[in-house]
């Protein structure tokens, strides 16, 4: 395959894409890695990519994948503020906490300020609320800055986490269904899963809005979580799967 039909290849892939790995492009190119590391020098400079560390990320987000997080923060705000003071009751003083990016877990951030903890995250809102607070010991991942969720993210963020371990994740998700957590962003769901396998525990936290539908990418099953809570609008059928499973579930 020529160089223009390489290129022209990661550009359709960019469209559906978050993130696009080296070993990954190798593969579905049937390319050396020098070939493709020029490929991607090339897009660059015409500013359709950004080289990142491990691979490349679309140059400009997707108009309809644009996030602004004080408008996302926004939505369902009653809903988000129950779940997070109804979630910060189940965090004990002294455990080291993990929390995702999201507005719902950031609602959950604020509930937990007054906390003696110590809190490791990839969001920069949540980083920001907290630096402030002596109580908190407050560690970042590093990583790619995804500039549309405000999250560090990539191949950096999941090796720094494999280094700790955590008394529980406090995790937003996409999506939920009985096929189990699933997202939409590539570099999520690898950070994701992470912080999934180096927690002792699992809350997720997610309004009702966000189940019964299926996003791009698995996340995990539903038995990965120990605890779900959301709002009082969430289908009884959503509770009964939930429980079935083994899961704790909590409505605020």
């Amino acid at each position: 395959m020529k160089a223009t039909e390489r290129q022209l290849r990661i550009r359709q892939m960019l469209d559906s894409r978050d993130f696009l790995d080296l070993e990954t492009l190798c593969r579905e190119l049937d390319a050396s890695e020098s070939s493709i590391r020029r490929d991607l020098d090339d897009l660059e400079s015409q500013n359709i990519l950004k080289r990142v560390y491990g691979g490349a990320v679309p140059a400009h987000p997707r108009a309809s994948e644009t996030f602004d997080f004080s408008v996302e923060s926004g939505r369902f705000s009653d809903e988000k503020s129950r779940i997070a003071r109804l979630t910060a009751d189940l965090i004990q003083d002294g455990e080291t906490v993990i929390l995702d990016g999201g507005s719902t877990v950031a609602a959950v951030a604020r509930e937990l300020a007054s906390k003696s903890l110590h809190i490791v995250t990839n969001s920069l809102p949540i980083a920001e609320m907290l630096e402030a607070r002596r109580n908190i010991e407050l560690t970042l991942t590093g990583g790619y800055l995804d500039p549309r969720i405000r999250v560090m993210l990539g191949p950096l963020c999941e090796q720094m986490l494999g280094l700790i371990r955590a008394d529980v994740l406090i995790m937003g998700i996409g999506s939920v269904s009985e096929q189990g957590f699933s997202n939409n962003n590539t570099l999520v769901v690898g950070s994701e899963q992470k912080m999934i396998e180096i927690a002792n525990r699992v809350i997720i936290v997610a309004d009702h809005t966000k189940f019964g539908r299926s996003a791009m990418i698995p996340v995990a099953q539903l038995s990965a979580a120990d605890t779900v809570v959301s709002d009082s609008e969430l289908a009884p059928e959503y509770v009964e799967l939930l429980r079935s499973k083994g899961i704790e579930v909590f409505l605020a």
